[in-house]
């Protein structure tokens, strides 16, 4: 299972070395949503923060689904962070997080959205895929393992 109905470009899967703390990971999401998407990154840092004040989106199993809705966004697109170290994420569990998959969405979409978090959720849970994400060898294997059957659907 793959997530389809969200845009992923190669360039906005990273492994992230060193990120100290939650807010710097945001912020971190805004800055690859600009670099990736041409996106404003503290539109998307602000709209992330907004979200995490309403309750965190560390939904457990050491994973985040942190998530904002956005003007003059055209799909639901992502943004996966693989941590070299567990960062604490105010997690349901009080686990610290090292997997995280942004959801920026359109301002307007609202099944859209909600289906989107759903599927990612869905992919998320997968013990077995969540262990291959754990020991992909880099940016080419997560990728890989993010949009395998995407890409077998469209060939």
């Amino acid at each position: 299972m793959t997530i389809l109905s969200v845009r992923l470009d190669i360039t906005a899967v990273r492994d992230c070395p060193g990120a100290g703390s939650k807010d710097e990971i945001l912020r971190m999401i805004g800055e690859i949503g600009q670099e990736c998407y041409r996106l404003d990154a503290k539109t998307i840092e602000t709209g992330l923060i907004a979200r995490e004040a309403l309750g965190s989106t560390g939904f457990g199993r050491e994973i985040a689904l942190p998530h904002t809705k956005l003007a003059n966004l055209d799909g639901c697109t992502g943004i996966f962070l693989r941590l070299a170290e567990p960062v604490a994420f105010d997690s349901h569990d009080g686990k610290p997080v090292d997997l995280i998959y942004a959801l920026l969405s359109p301002e307007k979409a609202g099944v859209e959205h909600l289906q989107a978090l759903a599927e990612i959720s869905r992919f998320l849970r997968d013990d077995n895929m969540v262990a291959k994400l754990r020991g992909a060898s880099g940016q080419d294997a997560l990728y890989a393992l993010l949009s395998k059957q995407r890409n077998q659907q469209a060939a």
